[in-house]
């Protein structure tokens, strides 16, 4: 996403962009404490910020597809709900959404990263899968024990999976600037689908040593049309997901209202 304008193919010199590498978990509590001005979140977050607006672009969307909970054995959802699972934080939308299907299960927080390899060597009897161990985690001899994309598919009838979205500071930024570099970032989203190699390029420097080919399947899995523009359908499935939280008593108020 940030390809073209971390090239200088795309550009505005209103702007100074310093980029900020850090994992997701890590942004959200940047964001809860307003250090950035503009910031990639999980949706999840976004339920617990104030004066930060969301751009509708930017954002990673599962199409019948999403996070994935990993096991040596075989689970039962109501067996899932009491087993111990280890989670890549509990902003991200993964673990909303598996609260919203598990209810209040055991867990322990963990680098995403790390979580096969915790399940594959029996720390924990279970694991809360994001980014490309979605796709690796048969890698470790492990089964996926639920399809979290597919589960939220049926329950809403076919909306994206919410999971990462970018927002902006109306704090430090007017609402001009905030449009501008929307402008700019859905213009370095669109030159790095135009160049996909040359981006694929960029993106292997954060591949935290994996395969080209599953940097490569990961992107085209969550860089796609609602990533240019989320529009309506984007929005209607964020705010399902705070309704069925709030539903559920797992978010203390449904701040879909405050979408817009």
């Amino acid at each position: 996403m940030f390809y073209g304008i971390a090239s200088g193919k795309v550009n505005n010199p209103a702007f100074e962009i310093k980029h900020v590498i850090e994992d997701i978990e890590t942004l959200n509590k940047r964001a809860l404490n307003h250090e950035l001005d503009v910031t990639a979140i999980s949706a999840h977050a976004y339920a617990y910020l104030r004066n930060y607006v969301i751009l509708p672009c930017g954002a990673s969307f599962g199409l019948n597809y999403g996070p994935v909970i990993i096991s040596k054995k075989r689970f039962t959802i109501s067996e899932l709900g009491h087993t111990k699972i280890a989670v890549p934080g509990r902003m991200t939308s993964a673990y909303l959404i598996s609260r919203i299907a598990l209810g209040n299960y055991p867990n322990v927080q963990m680098p995403f990263h790390t979580i096969p390899t915790i399940v594959k060597d029996g720390e924990v009897e279970a694991g809360l899968v994001i980014h490309e161990g979605q796709i690796t985690y048969e890698t470790f001899g492990l089964l996926k024990v639920l399809d979290l994309g597919s589960w939220w598919n049926v329950l809403t009838n076919g909306l994206a999976v919410p999971l990462g979205i970018n927002v902006a500071s109306s704090e430090t930024m007017s609402n001009f600037q905030i449009q501008e570099f929307e402008n700019l970032f859905r213009s370095s989203i669109l030159y790095g689908l135009n160049h996909f190699e040359d981006a694929l390029d960029y993106a292997m420097m954060y591949s935290r040593g994996q395969a080209r080919a599953v940097i490569s399947k990961f992107i085209g899995m969550y860089v796609n049309k609602l990533t240019v523009d989320m529009g309506t359908e984007g929005l209607t499935s964020i705010k399902k997901m705070f309704k069925l939280a709030s539903d559920k008593g797992i978010l203390k108020e449904n701040i879909s209202s405050l979408i817009i």
